[in-house]
């Protein structure tokens, strides 16, 4: 099948902060099935205009490409609602979502977005309940996996470079872990956006695993609006899959849904708190054995079980099945109708009054760039509480006023 991925090439389109993830992973995985595959940059700020730009361009790839998959991961609402219909009305692609952090984001974004789409895919247990509960039909429960390219046998604990390590970004409650371990005299080399040792190369990540005694992972998705409180949730992260698939062994934060993946104490070892860790680290890097044993039981249940290739074969018969109850289209997309969409994004004076608005206290705060940020942020709350699906539209205000910030 011809497969369009719409989705970043860098974290959160920024050139500095790495490769993206679904980028190095998703589309090795769709190629090795056999398909064609191509590429549209979907996060990158820099490299449209404007959201209509965006919009505008990602319509013409499709008519110009003609894939019998789009296949999504999006951020919030870089791509308009009328832009999915425009495709479904005018082509005869399989529309599908890849939707991470569900645990804190199906309320906000998922439920809103999901019915422009032929199937959504989720990592999440509840939001699977909760898209019921809402009347979805379209809903999938996959999760994440690790690259079958990148598989590496486990390396004996003598031979590792890395007593305990962590990969990734240093937000959160992240730094508060890797500071209360220092404290009771566990050194954690972190690699990433934000620590010392700044981000890595993709390539060198399962290296980097393979030889580390231990690999740390967090489940901690950082602090999110819950009703009108901000709370914390806990969720399988990508790193579950990762580790074990690379030879390395996985101490991670316990999550739901974790035990239907590998075997606690067997394949992996969770811990809830700081002290529980921090007595796993000093148990398994003084019983080399059992460390060993259990990285060697985790990788063969990856290779078998955890691939993308493995998660994307019955995603794929899943979309199939859903295309059995696509009417068939002329393949004509309606690039006038799109240019009346584009029409009301502009945004008038008003609207420009009310981001000087939101701008000034905020830049005061927190200067220009984390300011504006935060602007954005502050509107986009309010926008999806109030208008739901509507600000993912065309008119929607966070993106009519804050591209950049997007």
């Amino acid at each position: 099948m011809k497969i369009l991925c719409v989705l970043g090439e860098h974290n959160y389109g920024d050139t500095r902060r790495g490769s993206g993830y679904e980028y190095v992973n998703f589309l090795p995985a769709f190629q090795k099935m056999g398909h064609e595959i191509s590429h549209f940059e979907s996060f990158s700020r820099d490299a449209y205009i404007d959201f209509p730009d965006l919009n505008r361009k990602l319509l013409l790839r499709v008519k110009a490409y003609k894939p019998d998959v789009i296949f999504f991961v999006l951020l919030g609402y870089e791509v308009w609602v009328e832009t999915l219909q425009l495709i479904r009305e005018g082509s005869n692609a399989i529309l599908i979502n890849w939707s991470t952090d569900d645990s804190w984001k199906y309320e906000q974004f998922s439920k809103f977005i999901a019915p422009a789409f032929h199937l959504y895919v989720t990592t999440y247990p509840e939001a699977l309940l909760k898209s019921i509960r809402d009347g979805h039909t379209n809903f999938f429960k996959s999760q994440w996996a690790a690259n079958s390219q990148q598989l590496r046998s486990p390396s004996a604990s003598t031979r590792c470079k890395y007593q305990v390590s962590f990969i990734g970004s240093c937000y959160g409650n992240r730094p508060k872990w890797v500071a209360g371990l220092a404290e009771l005299g566990i050194s954690v080399d972190c690699f990433g956006h934000g620590w010392p040792n700044g981000t890595v190369a993709a390539k060198d990540i399962p290296e980097i695993m393979n030889s580390s005694n231990i690999s740390l992972n967090f489940g901690d998705s950082g602090l999110h609006w819950h009703g009108l409180t901000f709370s914390r949730s806990r969720q399988i992260k990508a790193r579950v899959f990762e580790v074990p698939g690379a030879g390395g062994f996985l101490m991670t934060e316990r999550a739901h849904d974790m035990d239907s993946c590998f075997i606690n104490n067997e394949e992996i070892v969770t811990f809830g708190s700081l002290s529980d860790l921090a007595r796993s680290i000093v148990f398994y890097l003084t019983h080399p054995e059992q460390r060993d044993s259990i990285a060697n039981a985790a990788y063969r249940r990856t290779a078998e079980q955890h691939t993308y290739e493995v998660r994307f074969s019955a995603m794929l018969t899943a979309a199939l099945d859903a295309k059995k109850s696509m009417v068939a289209t002329d393949g004509l997309i309606d690039m006038v109708q799109f240019e009346r969409f584009a029409v009301s994004h502009k945004a008038g004076h008003l609207l420009h009054l009310l981001k000087k608005v939101l701008l000034i206290p905020c830049v005061l705060a927190w200067g220009k760039s984390r300011g504006s940020r935060a602007a954005r942020r502050i509107l986009f709350e309010l926008s999806w509480r109030l208008v739901g699906s509507k600000t993912y539209s065309a008119s929607g205000w966070p993106g009519r006023l804050f591209y950049r910030e997007s």
